[in-house]
């Protein structure tokens, strides 16, 4: 198994977090999810390469047959972030319909094979398993066409690299030989249970409670995915809705632009600050000046913990398969933006005689990405498998 590749990828509409194993060597990535024409006009040309980090300054031109238009250049992750135009994601976006979706899945993969790679301008890097994500909603009718779409070759163009001569372009072209979906949540679990060298069970009181009933509540940027788990399967019929932390960030960012006059660039800007914890919750209008935003950021915090359990009081109420759950988890990177607002939250669901009494994991943040990582290494041990079974049945 360690003689793969493997390329891990959850396409969250906040961020895309990845994980890679080549060859029994672990990377991990985390890009916003923001694209942006690239306009050579308005292209500041830096002083020196020096000064310039390449991963902040991502310039791609893609050639797939996933994607429709295939001239235009684009910055991706911060580069984007940084731009005028740029453009974040849609409500209730369709990530296997976007171009988006496969600008960004692409260049980050390139990204990380100049990495791993030597400085040639044309590199070849080989994904014998890539696992992605899809939320509850898109998982049934959209996977077989996501996978459908993802295999093959990709190349990537990454235009005004930092460090080469000119044209200072590196090309970079993609082999992905296998592809598995897998649904926002029931990933999450796979990452709880099982380990990441061996596979094999690591939590086995969260197998014994699946018998009663679990239910995973991922907060996204733009939709929570409710997975209710039963005997250590995945129950269907628990489906996702659009709502998530980027209207609520939305609103901090419109009210500190139009209270403090500070614009963040992006909402991976404001996000970072979240991460950072309370000592960062402020900004600087003009030099010297130093304004608190905590007073925008916590009523939003504590609107967003509400919705949150009202709706997993809604999905454990309304699955007749995951009535009488005994364990209700919480997973995503804005649930764990939000734990302190959440747990105060379900103080007052106890007071009312409905306790949601939410457990939050370690890595809560990144569960969908560790549990792609796992679904990628199995996917691959049963194509091994089987293919030791045909070769033995032939050779018999």
């Amino acid at each position: 198994m360690n003689n793969h590749n493997y390329f891990a990828v959850d396409i969250g509409n906040s961020w895309y977090k990845a994980l890679s194993f080549d060859r029994g060597v672990n990377s991990e990535y985390n890009i916003p999810n923001a694209i942006s024409l690239f306009d050579e006009e308005y292209y500041e040309k830096p002083y020196d390469d020096d000064d310039v980090v390449f991963e902040e300054n991502l310039i791609v031109e893609i050639k797939s047959q996933a994607i429709l238009d295939k001239r235009e250049l684009f910055y991706i992750g911060k580069a984007a972030a940084k731009q005028r135009d740029v453009s974040l994601t849609a409500f209730n976006n369709q990530k296997v319909d976007e171009d988006r979706t496969y600008i960004l899945l692409f260049g980050l993969a390139a990204y990380h094979a100049v990495l791993m790679g030597d400085e040639e301008s044309d590199i070849h890097y080989t994904i014998d398993q890539l696992a992605i994500s899809l939320p509850t909603t898109q998982y049934k009718d959209k996977k077989h066409n996501f996978k459908q779409r993802l295999i093959g070759t990709h190349t990537v163009i990454f235009h005004k690299v930092p460090g080469i001569p000119e044209p200072k372009e590196l090309v970079v072209k993609i082999h992905v030989k296998d592809v598995i979906v897998g649904a926002e949540g029931a990933c999450a679990y796979l990452g709880l249970t099982r380990d990441q060298e061996t596979l094999g069970i690591k939590d086995n009181s969260l197998i014994t409670e699946s018998r009663k009933g679990i239910i995973i509540g991922d907060l996204g940027g733009d939709s929570v995915d409710f997975v209710g788990i039963k005997n250590n399967k995945p129950v269907a019929s628990v489906e996702g809705e659009p709502f998530g932390i980027n209207q609520f960030i939305d609103n901090i960012i419109q009210k500190v632009s139009k209270n403090e006059l500070y614009k963040f660039d992006s909402r991976s800007e404001l996000e970072e600050k979240l991460i950072a914890g309370q000592s960062e919750w402020y900004v600087e209008p003009f030099a010297g000046v130093r304004k608190d935003i905590s007073k925008y950021i916590v009523p939003q915090l504590r609107a967003l913990a509400s919705k949150y359990l009202e709706r997993f009081d809604r999905v454990r109420s309304s699955s007749n398969e995951i009535k009488g759950a005994t364990r209700y988890i919480a997973v995503g990177g804005a649930a764990k933006l939000a734990k302190r607002q959440i747990q105060e939250a379900a103080v007052k669901w106890s007071e009312r005689g409905r306790p949601i009494d939410l457990m939050f994991p370690e890595d809560m943040e990144k569960l969908n990405v560790l549990g792609l990582m796992i679904l990628a290494k199995m996917n691959q041990l049963k194509k091994e498998q089987e293919n030791n079974v045909n070769f033995t049945t032939v050779k018999s």
